[in-house]
């Protein structure tokens, strides 16, 4: 079972460091089922009900939560509301963070206007564009200020996060400004790689990349759909796998 909330001390930096990246991936996508499940009013979870839910196997996902000391008891599972403190504490969301997006065209304000970023311990509490037009409105509350007022702004505001969502020209200056406020987390929607210290960290979203992988995806179901139709014994057959005439 896992430690209760008071017990231990905080995950040292090596273990966290320890940590590969895709298993840091899926820590995320076990706390949001585990808020789920709180919320359903759920004690304890198994493995094999977690990694279900998550579309993960099973022994990954023991794997995965072995990471951060969490093992569970046979037979009964892991205790929902710890292993929750266990993973805010891993991924860092027992602290404040603040989020600043800087580009506000259509996806840009799409990002601004999000409310789950605020409920999952996200907020955003600085826009920021270049256009006239933009500079000067409100977002949900926020007022848009001009990229030159990043560094100021962001301090204030003891932003951890930056999110940028320019177009690729941009993205660069944008983010030495960010780095110049001393944010060392950037989300990048840019499609361009950006050039930081080596202590920034930066996780890029090409979404025409993402759609292009799954063109292959659907590219290969279409191959393995035209395979399954050649000839068996001589005759074709349909999707099903029977032998048409």
């Amino acid at each position: 079972m896992t430690k209760p909330p008071h017990a231990g001390s905080e995950d040292p930096p090596a273990r966290l460091r320890s940590i590969p990246e895709a298993s840091v991936a899926r820590l995320a996508v076990y706390l949001r089922k585990l808020g789920e499940l709180a919320e359903e009013g759920a004690d304890t979870v198994s493995s094999d009900e977690l990694a279900a839910a998550t579309g993960v196997n099973p022994a990954k996902l023991r794997k995965d939560l072995s990471y951060i000391g969490s093992y569970g008891i046979r037979g009964v599972g892991y205790e929902v509301s710890a292993l929750v403190h266990q993973l805010e504490r891993t991924l860092g969301l027992n602290h404040r963070q603040a989020v600043a997006l800087v580009g506000i065209g259509n996806l840009g304000h799409a990002l601004a206007g999000y409310g789950g970023f605020g409920g999952r311990g996200f907020p955003v509490t600085a826009l920021f564009d270049v256009d006239p037009d933009l500079v000067g409105i409100h977002i949900n509350g926020i007022l848009v200020e001009h990229v030159r007022a990043i560094p100021e702004v962001c301090a204030q505001r003891g932003v951890t996060i930056g999110m940028i969502a320019t177009p690729a020209q941009g993205a660069q200056s944008v983010c030495d400004l960010f780095v110049e406020a001393g944010v060392r987390c950037i989300l990048n929607f840019a499609p361009v790689v950006l050039q930081v210290p080596e202590e920034v960290e930066v996780r890029k979203v090409d979404l025409a990349v993402e759609l292009q992988i799954l063109a292959f995806h659907v590219a290969r179901k279409h191959v393995a759909a035209v395979g399954q139709a050649t000839a068996v014994n001589g005759h074709p057959v349909n999707g099903a796998g029977k032998v048409l005439s």
